[in-house]
């Protein structure tokens, strides 16, 4: 891939290859938001949250589902994985979302039927039962600087393929199948990888 013309990678997946050095993005998938001349950011959609729950983290906001003002209503919660989106900003939260959910001027509509949107009001409908079909929470982001991404893809950091929901989502499947599934798309067995492939 160069790192010219119209090889932005929005709505693409990155896979981070077994020579990734940075133990943040060992084995991690990453959502591309946004790439362009300015720099990339994006969503790591494989590793989950320690210790927080969707649960813990609206009652933290003090965000509550409609008709009530505690939490008492909490146990009918849906089940909302919450992601370690990044290193950046990790006390921002974004919403990965399938597009039946859509707020003019706040949600950004990047491909393939999925969205993101980052207010506390998506968090809102999601507790109060009218929130996107499927939806990951991420807590911070992944970011690069102009040029940066296209360095670390040929320097044999990554590789990128077309993201699908079902990738994406992995409705039903563990966090960490995430990352085969993404290779599969590509044909490959992660067994296949070595560190230092792909220098042809």
């Amino acid at each position: 891939m160069s790192g010219k013309g119209s090889s932005y990678l929005n709505g693409q997946l990155l896979i981070a290859m077994p020579s990734m050095t940075d133990p943040r993005f060992a084995r991690s998938v990453i959502y591309m938001c946004a790439h362009s001349e300015d720099g990339a950011m994006g969503l790591i959609i494989n590793q989950t949250a320690k210790n927080i729950s969707f649960t813990d983290l609206l009652d933290r906001l003090e965000i509550y589902p409609d008709d009530t003002d505690d939490e008492e209503d909490f146990d009918d919660l849906p089940d909302v994985p919450i992601h370690v989106g990044g290193p950046v900003e990790t006390g921002r939260g974004f919403v990965l979302h399938t597009a039946d959910y859509f707020v003019k001027d706040t949600t950004l509509k990047i491909q393939n039927g999925i969205c993101l949107t980052a207010t506390l009001e998506i968090l809102k409908a999601i507790a109060s039962g009218y929130g996107p079909d499927q939806a990951i929470l991420a807590l911070g982001y992944a970011g690069w600087s102009p040029g940066q991404l296209e360095s670390e893809i040929q320097a044999n950091g990554w590789l990128n393929c077309p993201a699908t929901a079902d990738v994406v989502f992995a409705d039903g499947r563990a966090e960490s199948d995430k990352y085969a599934l993404a290779l599969a798309t590509m044909g490959i067995d992660p067994s296949h990888l070595v560190a230092d492939a792909g220098h042809a």
